[in-house]
């Protein structure tokens, strides 16, 4: 085996991007300025003050902003309180695995719609509806998704908001990544189209750190009082240390310089990804070129078996997850997901040269 293990797995930050010093700050602050608050008992839908910061970027309500435990918890919030056994919600295909997981979790149906270069088939979506689909909702990462790194167009977009007043569903826009674009321009998100239509969702996981688990909904006038009530249910209040803490950091000025910060850490990472694609897999499979983000999704020219895949890989000193975890459908073959962000430019390289040869060798 190699002396050196590289793990192509999970979506994280490095931890040399992390803000320790500038966080151990404002956890002072924190607790200093409002500490009685954020030791207590609270209101269910977050800091205050955070919760009006968000709305005033987004030009809402504080009311209709929910800060909770991480977007991932709250997308099952809004699973559990949206979907029930025999409803129908879309998402794109591939896409976030834990995702899929969550939708089903109330008993409902899963379906996906395929990913094209520049987002989801957005015809295929409307043949779906033509044909009888009625989905409760449409579950999208527009910005740079996961997992493959794709931008849905703008004229894409507005034909989903279309079809989503025509058809009456809603559109759960999760945007994690959208403000680390490296190039390029930024496109409508479906929230700044369809306010009333869409619940979008983000995170500070990508910008500040994940273990701060400070996640956020924005959700339409129609559903932000049941979900309010839902989470107060599930947990009387969220953390109020880490959103004082988020809140500080980006009043400070210090969250913007963070993203700075990022958007010059990681394009030398996409490159070099890029570069060795180029090098090593033009005649193995296929990719988008990702203007920001995460990840790049590599789709092979053709399918192999995934745990043997996985099994070679290893034995070279290199972790993948399996594509098929991240299609509703079972398919995903011939899928890999590629994070960039949490490696060095000399070890992504050398990581996408292995698994050049692993794949040759694969069945």
């Amino acid at each position: 085996m190699p002396e050196k293990e590289i793990k192509l797995t999970r979506g994280v930050p490095p931890t040399e991007s992390f803000p320790i010093h500038r966080l151990a700050d404002c956890a002072t602050t924190a607790l200093e300025q409002f500490g009685p608050e954020v030791l207590q008992y609270g209101p269910a839908g977050g800091f205050r003050p955070l919760q009006e910061m968000l709305a005033a970027q987004a030009g809402v309500s504080p009311d209709r902003v929910i800060i909770g435990q991480g977007s991932l918890l709250l997308q099952d919030f809004l699973a559990r309180l949206m979907l029930h056994p025999g409803d129908l919600a879309f998402v794109e295909n591939p896409t976030y695995d834990r995702t899929i997981l969550s939708l089903r979790r109330p008993g409902s149906t899963v379906e996906g719609i395929p990913m094209e270069p520049d987002g989801m088939a957005v015809d295929v979506l409307e043949a779906r509806l033509r044909g009888g689909a009625r989905p409760v909702l449409l579950y999208s990462i527009p910005d740079f998704q996961n997992p493959t790194g794709s931008v849905l167009s703008e004229e894409k977009r507005r034909r989903v908001v279309e079809l989503a007043e025509t058809y009456n569903f809603w559109v759960v826009e999760d945007v994690p990544y959208r403000q680390l674009r490296y190039r390029g321009t930024d496109v409508p998100s479906f929230f700044d189209l369809a306010p009333q239509r869409t619940l979008q969702m983000s995170s500070f996981s990508k910008l500040i750190g994940p273990g701060l688990r400070v996640g956020y909904l924005i959700l339409p006038d129609a559903l932000a009082k049941r979900f309010l009530d839902f989470v107060e249910e599930a947990y009387i209040c969220p953390t109020y240390l880490v959103q004082a803490m988020v809140y500080d950091f980006a009043r400070r000025g210090w969250l913007k310089e963070n993203i700075g910060f990022l958007k010059s850490l990681y394009p030398p990472r996409l490159e070099a990804v890029l570069g060795a694609l180029d090098e090593h897999f033009c005649e193995l499979g296929s990719w988008i070129r990702p203007e920001g983000g995460f990840f790049i999704g590599l789709t092979l020219h053709r399918p192999v078996t995934q745990p043997e895949l996985g099994r070679l890989a290893r034995q070279s000193g290199l972790w993948i997850l399996d594509g098929r975890d991240f299609h509703t459908d079972g398919s995903g073959g011939s899928f890999i997901r590629l994070p960039f962000t949490a490696l060095s430019p000399d070890d992504l390289r050398e990581g996408i040269a292995r698994l050049a040869k692993v794949v040759r060798q694969a069945s």
